[in-house]
């Protein structure tokens, strides 16, 4: 159908406006991956040349039980982050949503680590959880290696990225508890409805969405982790490996070894680590998101 020349006009608008977003995801996003997709087949020679070795470099990297401890790494920090954490979150979110006064000022100061620099944040918890002065041993007496104990090291990895991620997550379920309209939970009470029954029934179902939104985010999050680490744990812990992610091995093998092809490679697998829990989540969704109003 030929469209008239208001109509034209109006498209060439809506074109121009979305340029500049689409520019920069070819640009930012989609080029580079295809630049990191064509270096895993190739190894790096260095000063930007490479050359096409095929499916080595993936051949190498599942034959090394480096790789595979990372990738259960990664996996473990997921499965000790994520449910904890979206529970806490949404715990906090429903305080914070309930007639208390300061409300502001408390989702202050959970939002707080989103906005603090993570160098600072993480000399701060390596003080507390030092085995020799730090605050944690010294208030049970205890002399807990958290930082070079293998054993113990990824749980305490885990603990600050639940603890940085509880506000953000918070605010955005904040904001799913909000949009629940109140005559559900008046007409709840009138059927003598408790509290409890009504978080199950119209609290959790209703703020679905938002918590699946949220999984997702912070699943992704997981799987991507590098900098905590990097900061808690330095290069000559004896604890390295029981926590290191694939994106800390990408960054070693990239970076320090010089093998960018390598670590194409192992970047590649996590997206499409990523891509499949992705899936999983979409699929999985229709069993528990409610997004009826």
């Amino acid at each position: 159908m030929k469209l008239s020349v208001a109509a034209r006009r109006e498209e060439n608008w809506g074109w121009i406006m979305v340029a500049p977003t689409i520019i920069g995801l070819v640009i930012l996003n989609i080029w580079p991956f295809l630049q990191t997709l064509y270096a895993s087949f190739c190894e790096h020679l260095g000063f930007g040349f490479y050359k096409f070795v095929g499916f080595q470099n993936y051949i190498n990297m599942f034959q090394d039980p480096e790789f595979w401890k990372a990738t259960w790494n990664t996996i473990y920090f997921c499965i000790l982050t994520v449910p904890v954490g979206i529970f806490l979150s949404l715990l906090v979110a429903i305080l914070l949503n309930a007639k208390v006064k300061g409300k502001g000022f408390f989702r202050s100061v959970f939002f707080l680590p989103m906005v603090c620099a993570p160098a600072a944040i993480t000399m701060v918890w390596r003080w507390i959880f030092n085995s020799e002065y730090g605050i944690l041993n010294q208030m049970f007496g205890a002399h807990i290696n958290w930082i070079t104990d293998s054993k113990v090291v990824m749980v305490t990895c885990a603990v600050v990225a639940i603890w940085s991620a509880i506000g953000y997550d918070a605010v955005l379920l904040l904001a799913g508890l909000q949009n629940i309209s109140k005559s559900y939970y008046e007409a709840a009470e009138i059927d003598g409805a408790g509290k409890i029954t009504q978080f199950f029934h119209i609290t959790l179902p209703m703020v679905s969405p938002t918590l699946f939104v949220v999984l997702i985010m912070r699943l992704m999050s997981s799987m991507k982790v590098y900098d905590l680490i990097y900061m808690m744990v330095e290069d000559t812990n004896p604890a390295l490996s029981s926590v290191q992610s694939l994106m800390y091995l990408f960054y070693r093998e990239s970076f320090v070894a010089g093998s960018r092809g390598y670590g194409s490679a192992i970047v590649i697998w996590t997206v499409l680590l990523i891509g499949i829990v992705t899936v999983i989540q979409f699929v999985g969704q229709k069993k528990w998101v409610n997004y009826e109003v």
